[in-house]
């Protein structure tokens, strides 16, 4: 129990430097402490056995022999799953590459196909003939969907199949839906702030899900259970969103073609199967993995992508995020997915700073606006590494550099620029004045982006030295900083580019645009 001892020792320093508190008063404390924790410690592992032996029990589920759920929770990371990492058992041999870890079968997975719900209130899920645009009459996404689901069969307790498996999943989260404003302030200057859509979730949650339950009491709630108020309810539907949007899989299913031709391609976003896998949750994840999930027709499985030492967590692999949307989707962050780190480059900054550059009015705006059409620009912009993907064996091989700015942004940029030409040629009067004030506007709108950050990126790494961070601050600092270190490598590429601007002026005017795409950062 480390995180238990580490607990109480925390503890009693505290007690022992408050001047206030007696010997005896300490000892009485800490040891009430002490019990709490254990019993806590213990609940939690017994959760554990319980699931584990529950899934073992499932028809067609398979659990390697040399593999355990462990305890996290001094990491942060809760539950996982590792390579003999009980401290009572001896690692005999390595696990080989390709080995089946553990097996899920299909029936033991929540989706809208396993629980007895959209059986129950049918037109919930397949919606009713009428109006395209009434959305009351709309079938549930499948977002929308899972979290009624779940929320159903949490409600039944002992009566649904899955009660042992509620019991290990999380029932608090550090994704940003659930940071205070104070924690949040630690974000200042990250795109990731406007993503968080709190409102938003609040306001489906109302009108489609808590809609339904109250319509059919009689189906969510066992005989002789008071329905909660919508408050509690609220709670629960965030409760389950989150746990869907950390752990629920993207069911693949074979037997369904895609139906497409030549006129119409079906959008399938929002219609893709959600569904919670037990186990493969318990997996945490990593931008370097060790495992993978494989879908098969009748379940899935987890297998080694290569050879896993005793001890060694085994590793699953979300995708290739960055730490802002780790830490929006799943509440952590890791220095590996720092490598994928982005930073939005909004047009109306750049818009900006080429009208004070330029010192171009509103009337200028409007003739420019008679040669660019308002439909091609874009709003947003995404500076990112070019990062590579990871080898077979889940490993990074390559390193993470910033090639250049952003290929769109500097096609519009230049596109803009052409149009202010034919608007005012004594402001951009050649190609070099052109390129003098592309390159000014990037290093301006880079410089700019710095600024909007609350702090430095020395005054950060000094905040993480420091230790006097909570956890949730810790991350966002991290966040931060890692966009502000994209942004620096940024700047270096663009003023490289810059001394290689006068190689181009040579270059034939008329020339098409898909032919002067040169790379300055080369």
């Amino acid at each position: 129990h480390d995180n238990t001892i580490a607990a109480i020792s925390k503890a009693y320093k505290q007690q022992c430097d408050s001047p206030i508190h007696s010997t005896s008063l300490i000892h009485n404390r800490v040891y009430h402490l002490f019990i709490s924790e254990m019993a806590a410690a213990d609940d939690f592992q017994t959760a554990s056995q319980k699931f584990l032996s529950w899934f073992k029990s499932l028809q067609g589920a398979t659990f390697h022999d040399d593999i355990r759920i462990v305890d996290l929770r001094g990491q942060s990371a809760g539950r996982g799953i590792a390579f003999n990492a009980d401290e009572y058992s001896v690692a005999t041999k390595d696990i080989a590459p390709e080995t089946v870890l553990f097996t899920i079968p299909r029936k033991a997975i929540i989706n809208i196909e396993t629980s007895e719900l959209p059986r129950k209130i049918p037109q919930v899920f397949t919606g009713n003939d009428g109006d395209d645009e009434d959305m009351e009459n709309e079938p549930l996404d499948s977002w929308g969907s899972l979290i009624l689901v779940m929320i159903y069969e949490y409600l039944q307790g002992d009566a649904s199949p899955w009660k042992p498996y509620f019991e290990v999943l999380p029932e608090k989260f550090d994704t940003l839906m659930f940071w205070e404003s104070s924690d949040l302030e630690y974000l200042k200057g990250s795109a990731v702030l406007s993503k968080i859509g709190k409102d938003e979730a609040d306001e489906m949650f109302r009108s489609r899900i808590l809609s339904v339950i109250s319509a059919n009491p009689t189906i969510f709630f066992p005989q002789g259970v008071s329905p909660p108020g919508e408050t509690e309810l609220l709670q629960l539907a965030h409760r389950m969103g989150s746990i869907i949007m950390a752990y629920a899989f993207d069911l693949e299913n074979e037997e369904e073609p895609e139906q497409e031709d030549e006129e119409w391609v079906e959008d399938r976003e929002g219609k893709t199967m959600l569904g919670m896998v037990p186990m493969a949750d318990i997996l945490n994840a990593d931008a370097e993995f060790n495992a993978h999930v494989n879908h098969g027709e009748d379940d899935l499985s987890v297998t080694a992508l290569r050879t896993i030492k005793a001890g060694e967590e085994i590793l699953n692999y979300y995708g290739p995020h960055p730490n802002s949307e780790l830490l929006r989707r799943y509440g952590y962050v890791t220095p590996k997915h720092s490598r994928y780190d982005v930073v939005e480059i909004p047009w109306g900054l750049v818009q900006s700073i080429l009208s004070e550059q330029l010192r171009l009015t509103d009337d200028v705006w409007k003739q420019v606006a008679e040669h660019v059409d308002p439909e091609d620009l874009e709003d947003v912009f995404v500076l990112e590494r070019e990062s590579g993907e990871p080898d077979s064996e889940g490993r990074l091989t390559t390193p993470a550099k910033v090639q250049e700015v952003s290929p769109e942004l500097e096609e519009q940029l230049k596109g803009v620029l052409k149009a202010i030409k034919k608007v005012r040629g004594d402001l951009i009067p050649d190609k070099r004045k052109r390129d003098e004030v592309y390159h000014h506007v990037v290093v301006s709108t880079l410089q700019k982006l710095l600024t909007q950050y609350p702090t430095t990126a020395e005054e950060d790494e000094a905040l993480l030295a420091s230790g006097n961070l909570t956890s949730r601050q810790k991350m966002a600092v991290e966040v931060r900083l890692g966009e502000k270190r994209l942004i620096k490598e940024a700047l270096q590429v663009a003023g490289l580019g810059d001394n290689g601007a006068a190689e181009e002026v040579a270059a034939d005017e008329g020339q098409e645009r898909s032919s002067k795409r040169a790379r300055t950062a080369q």
